[in-house]
């Protein structure tokens, strides 16, 4: 049976939610997750208003020299622009994370998110560990395997081996800037489809 995209990308926030085990119910130990799927003012933005998430900073990753986004946005470190979002296992999983990560940008156009072209907005999943990088793969051949796009997953998946935090201005852009032309265009929409969808996973 082939899935809807909405119903494969609930599938894979399920398998998270089932997979929990009473070690992590019991631990209060914080996690981490590192993703890059575009511009990180639309994925900060979405992620922070989640149940479970303690913190989100964008950043960069997965390239080599300075990381600062001058340097980044001309294309020549390889850095990917990346949010690492804080989180609490007991209340929202990786699997939920990559779930919801999928919903919100488009993994099959290759370092490309709408208007914004180059491999610094690649879609990419950073992980930090070896459970992570299962919950990768297996979330992609899902995808893969029920054809949810016309267009193959281009998502690349890699270890993380170093995080740079942006400049100041770019953390909690949206909030910041509301009124600003790319956030009243581009992440407006995204987030009140966002809200729409997990609801039930929002803050107070």
């Amino acid at each position: 049976m082939k899935f809807t995209k909405t119903a494969t990308i609930l599938a894979i926030v399920l398998a998270g939610f089932l997979g929990r085990t009473d070690a992590m119910a019991e631990t209060n130990d914080r996690e981490y997750a590192t993703l890059a799927g575009g511009c990180f003012w639309c994925l900060e933005a979405a992620f922070e208003e989640l149940k479970g998430v303690d913190k989100v900073e964008s950043g960069y990753a997965g390239g080599s020299g300075k990381a600062s986004y001058k340097e980044v946005t001309s294309g020549k470190t390889g850095h990917a622009e990346v949010v690492q979002v804080k989180f609490d296992p007991q209340v929202i999983s990786f699997e939920d994370l990559l779930g919801m990560f999928f919903s919100i940008h488009d993994p099959t156009t290759l370092n490309r998110q709408g208007a914004d072209v180059g491999t610094q907005y690649r879609s990419a999943i950073f992980y930090h560990d070896a459970a992570q990088k299962k919950a990768a793969e297996e979330a992609i051949s899902l995808l893969t395997e029920e054809r949810v796009w016309s267009n193959p997953v281009v998502t690349e998946v890699t270890a993380l081996e170093k995080f740079h935090k942006a400049e100041d201005y770019h953390q909690d852009y949206f909030r910041n800037n509301p009124n600003q032309g790319y956030c009243q265009v581009v992440i407006n929409p995204k987030l009140n489809k966002f809200r729409k969808q997990y609801a039930d996973r929002l803050k107070d």
